[in-house]
């Protein structure tokens, strides 16, 4: 099977390049900006018909879209995430190769849940932000496209290779310069959120599933479990072997209290650090991932401490 990976060099798309290479089965052609994919094209600024001419070349059987962008205003999200997607499915059904696609979605799509609550893919979506609303468009275009096609929403990514600028990954940051420097204290907030984290690795393994699948419409892909970035602090300084307090800034006034550790240090002097989580999602975010194990046969495998443990892995070996 002939496979088309647009998207490779990115934080997902690296690892699903990975899954899929390791299958024989798989002949895996890469599509991308970057000097190091097999054929280069910006599907933001690419034409429809110069994709058709190179599906009808390579002749996939199936296309799976990890591009996109996570940052920046509603213009560029739109551009990256929605205009490329309607590209992609445009060139497809201009293509006489008849290919599969499995489009990558997120969890912002549906934006803000109720607490306690795990949002099934009939929940109709109410995108909380410009991210959420240039995703939840290209998967409408996806779904209206006629093609064999299926869109994996993928809830919080995390695990190797997690994005400097994404919460976890300034979260480690900030705890590697904590324990580089001596600082007894961390000042944090934006811990109250939870969200629904699932390993990287597994999100390649979903990918790799709904290739193979005959799966169609909108699948799930989270742990189908909600963890208070607060919880999330603690594990990982616990893997850092960070000794010192964290300390929440919660209300309007940046209110102290004691979230994790024991005080150690001035705490006049401890830097003061913020961790927004800007997805338009709300305090709470979890999946029900029932869908993926009925129709993909998979569940996820990597618990949350190891993932964390490999961002703390990567953030360390920055000292």
């Amino acid at each position: 099977m002939r496979v088309l990976l647009i998207g490779a060099n990115g934080y997902l798309g690296r690892f699903v390049a990975d899954r899929l290479l390791a299958d024989p089965a798989v002949q895996l052609t890469a599509l991308g900006r970057g000097d190091d994919a097999d054929v280069r094209f910006d599907l933001a600024s690419g034409s429809p018909g110069a994709l058709t001419r190179f599906l009808d070349a390579v002749h996939p059987g199936v296309v799976v879209n990890c591009a996109g962008a996570i940052r920046g205003g509603a213009r560029e999200l739109t551009r990256h995430n929605t205009v490329a997607v309607a590209t992609v499915c445009e060139a497809l059904r201009r293509s006489g190769c008849g290919a599969r696609l499995v489009q990558i979605g997120c969890g912002a799509e549906y934006g803000p849940s109720q607490p306690g609550s795990s949002t099934a893919e009939d929940a109709v979506p109410r995108p909380g932000g410009p991210y959420g609303v240039s995703k939840l468009a290209a998967t409408e275009l996806v779904l209206g496209s006629g093609l064999d096609a299926v869109v994996l929403r993928v809830f919080s990514p995390v695990g190797p290779g997690t994005p400097a600028g994404s919460p976890l990954g300034r979260l480690a940051e900030a705890m590697r310069r904590a324990m580089q420097s001596g600082d007894g204290e961390l000042k944090l907030g934006g811990l109250g959120v939870q969200r629904d984290f699932v390993d990287v690795r597994d999100v390649a393994r979903a990918v790799h599933a709904a290739s193979l699948s005959a799966a169609q419409g909108v699948i799930n892909i989270g742990s189908g479990r909600a963890v208070r970035l607060r919880d999330v602090a603690g594990t990982l300084a616990r893997v850092a072997g960070y000794g010192g307090t964290l300390h929440e800034l919660d209300g309007p006034h940046g209110h102290l209290r004691p979230a994790v550790g024991h005080p150690r240090g001035d705490s006049d002097h401890a830097p003061q650090v913020t961790y927004p989580y800007p997805d338009g999602c709300g305090s709470w975010q979890q999946a029900d991932v029932r869908t993926a194990r009925d129709r993909l046969g998979w569940r996820p495998r990597i618990n949350l401490e190891e993932s964390l443990a490999d961002i703390w892995m990567e953030a360390a070996c920055r000292i």
